[in-house]
């Protein structure tokens, strides 16, 4: 049988795209971003998608069109940025309603409600932090997804370290389908994701040695012990702890974009490659561009095996044609 067609829209690297390509049942057939390195990395993992640098904002119907034509796509997929929503950001928008409908960057979620009217696919998947339901957002979002002929939305609560992977995140992914994956029955300890790699070499792609610590930095690490961080970002609700020494017999913290690790029996940062694993990126994805830009993208991403196991959920669904 062909592939399922899909687009990714605040593609990032391609975290979320590789979850559904790893099932060898989709393919993408278009990736935006407007940040210039992630969409290099996308196009050297999936060389024959076309990846756009672009402001989702200035699409339009007739381009798209003539990139992918309506009945052309089975499926629309997405992460349009967390930071309008988030309970991390001490700047978002007082009202909820207004980080959706007057925040510029909250506004790109209603874009990505635009384009998927205009191609009405079978199912879309938007993801997101969970505070984008906070006070009168999930009605408006159901609102907006009915208005283009979706009868049922369903807001699915997934966390990653129940699907195999070595770190925590638990986010909502919007959709038209109920998403219910099975779970992993045993979850993947930071030790185990990182046990058969070697010392930092350029032989491996992105495991060349990282930037040595600051002297007085590296002094506190060797003291800390497993779970304790460096230092603290405060500015929001809840300080952020961050250069976090991993227990490997745990799982890793939430990797984000500005996250940094340091090693569990080594007192140097994780290598791009180490913290790609925490991630579930396998080794064959290559991260190009800067090394912060290369964190950061894997921070960004949707953790690759939970995309893998909503990818084969939502194959289920598209094979047995019971979409709403």
């Amino acid at each position: 049988m062909s592939k399922y067609a899909f687009i990714d829209l605040f593609s990032g690297a391609g975290g979320f795209s590789l979850g559904f390509y790893l099932t060898g049942k989709f393919q993408p057939v278009l990736a935006v971003d407007n940040f210039k390195p992630a969409t290099e990395t996308y196009k050297v993992n999936f060389p024959e998608t076309l990846v756009l640098v672009e402001d989702v904002r200035n699409l339009r119907e007739s381009d798209l069109f003539k990139i992918a034509g309506p009945g052309e796509v089975d499926l629309i997929i997405g992460s349009p940025p967390c930071e309008p929503f988030t309970g991390a950001n001490p700047s978002r928008e007082r009202s909820p309603l207004d980080r959706l409908y007057v925040d510029p960057q909250g506004q790109l979620v209603l874009h990505f409600i635009r384009i998927v009217g205009y191609y009405k696919p079978r199912v879309f998947i938007m993801e997101n932090v969970p505070a984008i339901l906070e006070g009168g957002l999930r009605e408006a979002l159901m609102y907006e997804f009915r208005r283009l002929g979706y009868k049922q939305v369903y807001f699915n609560l997934l966390s990653a370290e129940d699907y195999g992977t070595p770190s925590r995140r638990r986010r909502v992914f919007i959709s038209n389908i109920p998403i219910k994956p099975p779970r992993v029955e045993k979850t993947v300890t930071v030790g185990e994701a990182l046990s058969d790699l070697p010392p930092p070499t350029a032989v491996i792609p992105n495991h060349d040695p990282p930037p040595e610590l600051p002297y007085r930095k590296l002094r506190r690490a060797v003291r800390k012990k497993w779970g304790e961080a460096l230092v603290y970002f405060h500015g929001s609700k809840k300080p952020i702890p961050n250069l976090i020494k991993l227990d490997p017999n745990d799982l890793a913290p939430t990797v984000m974009g500005s996250s940094r690790f340091i090693h569990p029996f080594e007192n140097r940062l994780l290598t791009v490659r180490e913290q790609a694993r925490l991630m579930g990126f396998p080794d064959t994805f290559t991260f190009t561009g800067g090394r912060d830009s290369q964190y950061n993208m894997i921070g960004e991403a949707v953790p690759v095996p939970l995309a893998t196991a909503i990818a084969l959920y939502t194959q289920r669904v598209l094979d047995s044609g019971d979409v709403y």
